[in-house]
Parts: C-alpha cells; structure tokens; sequence
C-alpha cells in the first residue's frame, strides 16, 4: 500500500473519531462522562501533531490534526456550556 494513501486513511479516521461522541454531546446536553483532563491533553497532543506538521512540511498530518483539534475544541466548548458542576 502507498505510504500517503496509508497516512490519508488514518489520518481522516482519526480525525472523525471524536464525532460522534460531539454529536451525543450536543443532542443530549450532557458532559458527565467527558473527562476534561483528557480532552486538553488530547487537544494540546493534536496541536503539536499540527506543528510538527508544519515542520515537516506534511499537508497531509497539517489537515487531519488541524481538524480533530477543531472537532476537540468545539466539544471543549461544549463541556463549558453544559458541564452542570461547575
């Protein structure tokens, strides 16, 4: 198998994973099970994937990370939103 096909596959499976746990969140409005601790490191491990991205001068690993620190941002936001202990 070509290494970038290989490298575009994962990197949209990765990148989507988190979808539809966003999708639940926002239909259900409940962020109880949703660990924050892990979503900020998995948002701060996304950015440097991004960075060394840009590094390494590789579009693909650029797009596929800059998308699921998005997709894990808006579900951050959503943990503010609707986070009902704080």
């Amino acid at each position: 198998m070509n290494e970038n096909i290989l490298g575009i596959i994962a990197g949209i499976l990765t990148s989507v994973s988190m979808i539809p746990q966003l999708i639940k969140v926002i239909k259900e409005k409940n962020v109880e099970d949703i660990s924050l601790l892990m979503l900020l490191v998995l948002i701060s491990g996304l950015s440097l994937w991004v960075w060394y991205g840009f590094i390494k001068d590789e579009l693909p690993i650029i797009i596929s990370n800059s998308f699921a620190v998005l997709v894990n941002i808006s579900l951050l936001i959503c943990y503010i939103i609707y986070n009902k202990k704080g």
